[in-house]
């Protein structure tokens, strides 16, 4: 049974914000507030559910154990009960997951990064096949997707592409797709019919704010060099491109999508700051994960977390044991929520799990 004064407690708080959001605040304290409030509501609403359900059950079992209850009043009581007792199960369950705490970077925007793997030009189609699937699942989500760099591959896709993706959420539906995606499918350019093995290298990191990553220009090596590939004239006589390394890391990110030096160098400042971020909570969870016993998994990105399977329409999430048999409405960004879905779920019972232990 989940705690009384934990469950109090939320609806004390929410109450309070209420009061709050009612009286004059300056505009940061409004929106701080006014987002907790938002996220707050729904568990207290499954607070009062849970509550009321409790208390029915609580009255359903008062009245059979009463020795003066009508012998038929007690038969119908003890058939209710079951399911009202499913029901408050069922609810006890809802409010439990509900209770989790939230990844603080849930809701930041995301920095998407595929890279095509093993298998050369195919490797490179796959790259740009996924960078479609989820182009078009953001759509479906009411969020803006913007590249920010893209390098084509000789037959098309891309050899690598990296894109901003804005939107409420993003990150804690996308977190769970870093990892190595490996397709098998017949190439266009393949006569004899042979299927051919490829993979892509996804990684979705929650954007980076400033006051996240401090940045010092002592650590920080900017060349400025000419633009390679199309552009005309403007590419042989202009400087536009910029590589900044990060010297303590060795992390390195170009630049040079934009004509504009200046815009370039905030482009990279921004894609840095993001992988240096992530860096740290790489190292922060590899910590944690030494430090937990029996976890399943590492979420090392050099894992093969899914294979896309064309000939036989069937995609496979190899953390989960899940198989779909409906490849061409994931790969239209229709189906990849039931995909994401799961793991979610997936997750969240992990978490149940740990704080039960």
């Amino acid at each position: 049974m989940l705690p009384d004064q934990k469950l109090e407690a939320l609806i004390v708080r929410h109450a309070t914000l209420e009061r709050e959001l009612a009286a004059s605040l300056p505009t940061d304290t409004y929106v701080k507030l006014s987002r907790e409030f938002a996220e707050l509501t729904p568990v207290v609403e499954a607070v009062k559910s849970y509550r009321a359900a409790r208390r029915e059950l609580e009255g359903i079992n008062s009245l059979i154990d009463d020795p003066a209850t009508d012998p038929e009043m007690r038969s119908i009581a003890a058939a209710e009960r079951p399911e009202l007792e499913a029901r408050r199960g069922a609810l006890e369950q809802e409010l439990r997951v509900a209770l989790i705490p939230k990844d603080a970077m849930d809701e930041r925007n995301v920095i998407l990064e595929i890279r095509a793997g093993t298998g050369g030009d195919e490797a490179s189609l796959f790259a740009g096949d996924l960078f479609r699937m989820y182009e078009r699942y953001a759509a479906k989500q009411g969020w803006k997707v913007e590249v920010v760099t893209a390098s084509e591959g000789s037959m098309g896709g891309y050899k690598e592409i990296i894109a901003e993706i804005r939107g409420r959420g993003a990150f804690a539906k996308l977190k769970y797709e870093s990892g190595v995606h490996r397709v098998q499918r017949v190439p266009d350019t393949e006569a004899s019919g042979r299927i051919h093995t490829s993979t892509a290298t996804v990684a979705v990191l929650p954007e980076a704010q400033e006051v996240d990553v401090p940045i010092n220009d002592t650590d920080l090596k900017i060349d400025t060099l000419r633009s390679s590939g199309a552009g005309g004239q403007h590419v042989n006589k202009t400087e536009s491109a910029v590589r900044i390394t990060h010297m303590p890391t060795g992390i390195v990110v170009m630049m040079q999508e934009d004509r504009s030096q200046h815009r370039n160098r905030a482009k990279a400042l921004a894609v840095l700051r993001t992988r240096l971020y992530d860096f740290e909570r790489q190292k922060l969870e590899a910590a944690r994960a030494a430090e937990r016993r029996g976890q399943v998994g590492t979420g090392d990105r050099s894992e093969r977390i899914r294979t896309y399977n064309f000939p036989q329409g069937r995609l496979s999430d190899h953390r989960i044991n899940l198989t779909l048999y409906k490849l061409p409405q994931i790969m239209e960004g229709e189906a990849l929520g039931e995909v994401i879905d799961a793991l979610v779920a997936e997750r969240q019972a992990e978490q149940l799990a740990a704080e039960d232990a």
